[in-house]
């Protein structure tokens, strides 16, 4: 149960054209400057046992971005220390900009996307991860990305 935006903000369709430029299910480079994971910002859903997801991009500085991708199918790489990244996305269904939160990208097992933990602040996204949502709020969300209430 989540959505999903499906490249950084900073990337267009022309990009695709230039050979520095990559967009992949998992990892986007831009001019070889802007290095992007896709990873999941989970909220759990206080009133049921299900977890929303929003499925979002996160910068990561060059060499992180390389130690990450060196370690992308290794086992034990859950293990690593978390990476520091700025979120990479506007998400609509807040009042406030998202892009440039700052976050921690968590690596799990091979297979598993990175989670993402927002810094502790007092934007609606950060503090919706740190308690919880409804499943109002689940609905409210959904009407608002496909009917654009």
């Amino acid at each position: 149960m989540g959505f999903g935006l499906p490249a950084p903000v900073y990337w267009s369709d022309g990009l695709a054209a230039e050979p520095l430029n990559v967009l992949e299910s998992e990892i986007c480079i831009i001019k070889d400057q802007g290095f992007f994971v896709r990873g999941l910002v989970e909220i759990a859903v206080i009133d049921s046992d299900l977890v929303f997801t929003w499925n979002v991009w996160v910068s990561l500085s060059k060499d992180n971005f390389v130690r990450m991708t060196e370690l992308w199918d290794r086992p034990g790489r859950e293990n690593e220390p978390p990476y520091f990244g700025w979120l990479s996305n506007e998400i609509p269904a807040y009042p406030a900009s998202t892009l440039n939160l700052k976050t921690r990208l968590h690596t799990g097992p091979p297979g598993e996307r990175p989670t993402i933990e927002l810094e502790p602040t007092d934007h609606p996204l950060a503090i919706e991860q740190r308690t919880g949502i409804t499943h109002a709020r689940v609905q409210e969300i959904a009407e608002t990305l496909l009917h654009g209430r």
